[in-house]
């Protein structure tokens, strides 16, 4: 029987190892993808840790996943042999509980998470529901359309659903695998981009990236900052520090939104009186369904927009993973596989 390569971590917290597993045939709705490239999340280490409800061990971590369809089965439509496709953190939905039935798919009651609930990305191959598909398109390599199935539709979605327009003022705090995505969508979606880190040496790969300006919260009050540009009507915080999230609430524009990205347990410092004074809302934000992971890879291939990343081979998913969760890395590893595109 044929077999292919792929990460396996056996019980929570456990060490990265590779394996050989046998190929075997989709089922019902699924298709079986050949991956070329998958993004290392620092998500993938939540559901590493057994943190994530419904996670299954062992797992195949991975949901910034790119390939090709190589194997169909019974009752797909609309897919063949040969689509080009890629998968994102919800790597299921149901179609029938009641948020879907609202086309709220995201928080479809019967999704499954994909790399937790079913064997992710960090693999040579896949199987994957049909609803959890994405198309790239022509424009992207693997490499490229990888980490945008979760990164990438994270940033976009959220700032296409905000309450922003062309020329308002959005700020993105934190340039990292979040962030510097966000300033590339925000500068290309006609936002007045503002880019915050720490230090001076972010500066120049800010305005690179297309922010037109840069705050170093290290040196500067970050919401007078944000003020004297007449405040922020979203800021997007991807960094992971509270206190810095908390830092930009007076920044806000009147009816100005915070979107919290990133993923953290700690809790923000807000009070009341700031959200009135500015009108002001603070909210959470799900990265998105396959199809608007479609519309992100769409946008990024027609505006040029690249994720920054650190190709690795499967064989060293370990240190690539270790290099991610150090923040050692250059924004994104992404694990390439035999052939990968």
């Amino acid at each position: 029987m044929p077999t292919y390569r792929s990460v396996q971590i056996t019980e929570p917290g456990g060490p990265i190892t590779l394996t050989d597993r046998p190929l075997v045939e989709p089922g019902r709705g699924h298709v079986r993808i050949r991956v070329q490239a998958c993004g290392v999340c620092h998500s993938d280490s939540q559901i590493a840790a057994g943190h994530l409800p419904g996670t299954v061990f062992p797992i195949t971590p991975g949901h910034e996943v790119a390939g090709q369809i190589d194997a169909i089965g019974p009752d797909v439509v609309d897919w063949q042999i040969g689509d080009r496709v890629a998968v994102g953190w919800f790597g299921f939905y149901c179609g029938t509980c009641f948020p879907c039935r609202r086309g709220e798919f995201v928080h479809c009651e019967r999704s499954k998470v994909t790399g937790a609930a079913f064997p992710g990305g960090y693999a040579e191959s896949m199987i994957v529901h049909q609803s959890g598909l994405a198309r790239i398109p022509d424009a992207l390599s693997a490499v490229d359309a990888a980490p945008l199935a979760c990164a990438g539709v994270t940033m976009f979605h959220a700032l296409r659903e905000s309450g922003a327009h062309p020329g308002d003022v959005v700020a993105i705090l934190g340039v990292g695998g979040l962030g510097h995505l966000g300033v590339q969508f925000a500068a290309h979606m006609g936002f007045r981009t503002v880019a915050i880190a720490r230090g001076s040496e972010k500066a120049d790969m800010a305005l690179q990236l297309g922010a037109h300006h840069y705050i170093d919260a290290t040196t500067r009050d970050v919401a007078e900052e944000l003020r004297k540009l007449g405040g922020a009507r979203v800021v997007a915080a991807t960094a992971t520090n509270p206190d810095a999230i908390s830092a930009t609430v007076d920044g806000l524009a009147p009816h100005g939104e915070l979107l919290t990205l990133a993923v953290l347990a700690e809790s923000l410092h807000v009070t009341p009186l700031q959200l009135i004074n500015s009108e002001g809302t603070v909210h959470g934000h799900p990265a998105g369904s396959a199809a608007d992971t479609e519309d992100t890879l769409n946008f990024a291939a027609l505006h040029g927009i690249r994720p920054w990343v650190e190709p690795m081979a499967l064989a060293d998913a370990a240190v690539g993973y270790d290099r991610m969760m150090r923040n050692e890395a250059r924004f994104r590893v992404v694990l390439t596989m035999s052939e990968s595109g």
